[in-house]
């Protein structure tokens, strides 16, 4: 199983149009995406794009449609060419790659995930799911057993010899995941990937990479529209707009302490109860812990159930080793549940 490695996005800016570099310097100074297009017919797909992707975790990218999430994620193998800045993948800057190494790097070091599938329709499951594989030149034998692992993995065992069109969405989605995932890379690219999936099946999906990923730590970067599969998703969300970045945090920071407006149009439906960690809320310790105890992790919807059936007004919280660090009333977890500060 190879190693997780991290993602880091240093000044990465793209200008669609014939000519994007004469143009650079005036986006840098601050003209506005619409100035662009108007004054020049350039088109400003990113902006100053700046974020650092820890090894083994899932970074969401966020935002409406035209926000620039999708030219950003295919920036990260370079499916789409940068106009400027840089992006450092296990010490080499993808931008500055020979088209040799760019082959390697996107056979070893990336795989992808599509939201229509992008399934080939005269290959079966097991197919599908070992042609990265077969790309990489692994022998036959050696590519349907690593294949099968993942059709298992992913709960399609019994139907490695039906074609894409004798399947459902969902187990479409469930075979692309286990070709990106049979490549073995480190690196998971997912583009609106359960976009397309009725809600259930997208909860379904959900669960499913978040089982694998404990296991697997893979550097996931997860493309979505929707904050709650953001929330449920990711370690970190950036949240885009016009080809910029507004806010970029965890997604407990977005929904206590969002940036702006826009930011808070996102994060004013959200569950605050399965979102805010009780350690983000709790309160200075007055005397020695007493009574019932509770997780800094733990959310404020575990707090207030437990509190109920305790019959207890607070709860001492401790921290990872154990220790008692703080408090949490019954009062304040219900008011931030709530929607206050």
């Amino acid at each position: 199983m190879s190693e997780p490695i991290g993602i880091e996005i240093r000044n990465l800016y793209k200008i669609f149009g014939a000519r994007p570099l004469d143009y650079v310097d005036a986006v840098r100074r601050g003209m506005t995406k619409t100035e662009l297009n108007q004054k020049h017919r350039h088109v400003l797909g990113l902006r100053d794009i700046n974020i650092s992707v820890e090894p083994g975790t899932i970074q969401v990218i966020m935002g409406l449609s035209g926000s620039g999430k999708s030219t950003l994620i295919r920036h990260i193998n370079r499916l789409i060419e940068p106009t400027a800045g840089e992006i450092v993948i296990d010490g080499q800057d993808v931008v500055a790659m020979s088209p040799a190494e760019l082959r390697e790097f996107r056979r070893h070091k990336t795989a992808m995930v599509f939201q229509k599938f992008a399934l080939l329709p005269h290959r079966t499951v097991l197919d599908n799911v070992a042609y990265g594989l077969e790309v990489q030149g692994v022998a036959q034998a050696q590519r349907h057993r690593a294949a099968m692992n993942w059709i298992e993995r992913v709960g399609l065992a019994g139907y490695e010899s039906r074609y894409p069109s004798q399947l459902s969405g969902g187990m479409q989605q469930r075979v692309g995941l286990a070709r990106a995932l049979a490549n073995d890379a480190p690196i998971l690219l997912m583009d609106e990937a359960y976009s397309a999936l009725d809600p259930l099946i997208r909860y379904d999906m959900q669960t499913v990479l978040l089982d694998l990923q404990k296991e697997f730590r893979k550097t996931i970067i997860f493309i979505t529209h929707d904050f709650d599969e953001a929330l449920r998703i990711g370690d970190r969300i950036a949240l885009l707009r016009d080809g910029s970045i507004i806010q970029e945090g965890t997604g407990q920071e977005m929904v206590l302490q969002p940036a702006d407006d826009y930011v808070s149009s996102f994060v004013q439906h959200v569950d605050r109860a399965k979102v805010v960690q009780v350690a983000s809320v709790m309160q200075p310790l007055t005397a020695e812990a007493q009574g019932p105890a509770i997780p800094g992790r733990a959310n404020l919807g575990e707090a207030i159930r437990m509190m109920s059936a305790e019959g207890v007004d607070r709860l001492t919280v401790l921290d990872q080793a154990g220790r008692a660090v703080g408090l949490v009333p019954m009062t304040r977890a219900v008011a931030v549940a709530a929607g206050g500060s």
